[in-house]
């Protein structure tokens, strides 16, 4: 069901994006664990950094996906809140002293500052296994197969080839003292973000049981997708305010990050957005314009201030 308010636009993006995260923060209260028992404050780190704040792109782009191919609400929202899950633990992660040390995150303290390091580490690992166990439920699709291919495109994005690969090349370039070339660091970023951007943006097409050329292109406009929202997520790092994105900002240049703003400066690195974004509209040439807010969003990821 589209959930975009009456009266606004069917492109009026902001609105459907807020609709989307509403439905998507719904979902995960559904199947996230209540807070009870022994283990509520697993339960209660879990819900804290994974229900509300977030702009939802990867769920939202999931839920777009499917809408090209009818693919039931119910079954997109399932995968929206497993890919927001994993989403969602990569940052708990990414926020511990170990890693980026961050204090705030969303507009607020980050999971380690509001429970303890061992909790925030907890919550992750289960926010991620759990993820797959909504994935290989029947609920999720009633054909196996789809749920197995749902279950392997996830753990190779989030895995040693994926978002964690990237993490740790992320690491071994701030202690090499950031020292890449432009290669190195879009193949850097493709893993550590666009891995996850690509799953959501094809998960769509495989609930739908697409034709390999729709799902080819829906990936395909998701890695250009990845590879603008990286660039603009630096652009913003070197020029937003804390109170902007809800987390500390200027960072990365004193950590060492290898980024292509650092590489090429802020102007090139805009172009550079500009262009993927260019190509991410074209990858949906073949789509009707059903898929507009698809080509909005991919507007939306080099314009955004947070």
């Amino acid at each position: 069901m589209n959930m975009v308010p009456a009266g606004a636009s069917a492109l009026d993006l902001p609105a459907a994006m807020a609709a989307a995260a509403a439905e998507i923060d719904a979902a995960l209260d559904e199947v996230l664990p209540r807070v009870e028992g022994d283990e509520a404050r697993l339960f209660d780190a879990m819900r804290y950094s994974t229900i509300g704040g977030g702009k939802r792109l990867r769920g939202f782009l999931v839920l777009e996906g499917a809408k090209q191919f009818n693919v039931a609400r119910s079954a997109a929202l399932r995968v929206a809140c497993a890919i927001e899950m994993v989403h969602a633990y990569s940052l708990i992660h990414d926020d511990l002293p170990a890693m980026d040390d961050d204090d705030l995150r969303r507009g607020k303290p980050t999971n380690h500052k509001a429970f303890d390091e061992a909790t925030a580490i907890l919550a992750g690992d289960a926010l991620q296994s759990h993820a797959f166990t909504v994935l290989a439920a029947e609920a999720t699709h009633p054909d196996p197969a789809v749920r197995v291919e749902l279950v392997r495109m996830l753990a190779h994005a989030a895995g040693p080839r994926g978002m964690v690969g990237g993490q740790m090349l992320d690491i071994m370039a701030e202690q090499s003292g950031g020292a890449l070339d432009e290669t190195a660091i879009g193949r850097l970023q493709l893993l550590k973000t666009g891995k996850l951007i690509e799953f959501s943006a094809e998960a769509g097409a495989v609930l739908g049981k697409a034709a390999p050329s729709q799902r080819q292109a829906l990936a395909a406009y998701g890695r250009e997708l990845g590879a603008a929202f990286q660039i603009a997520d630096d652009l913003l790092d070197a020029t937003a305010t804390a109170e902007e994105v809800g987390k500390a900002t200027a960072k990365d240049a004193g950590a060492g990050k290898a980024t292509l703003v650092g590489l090429l400066g802020l102007e090139r690195a805009r172009l550079q957005a500009e262009r993927l974004v260019a190509q991410a509209r074209d990858h949906l040439d073949g789509f009707s314009e059903r898929a507009d807010m698809l080509r909005a969003l991919a507007d939306f990821v080099i314009a955004r201030r947070n």
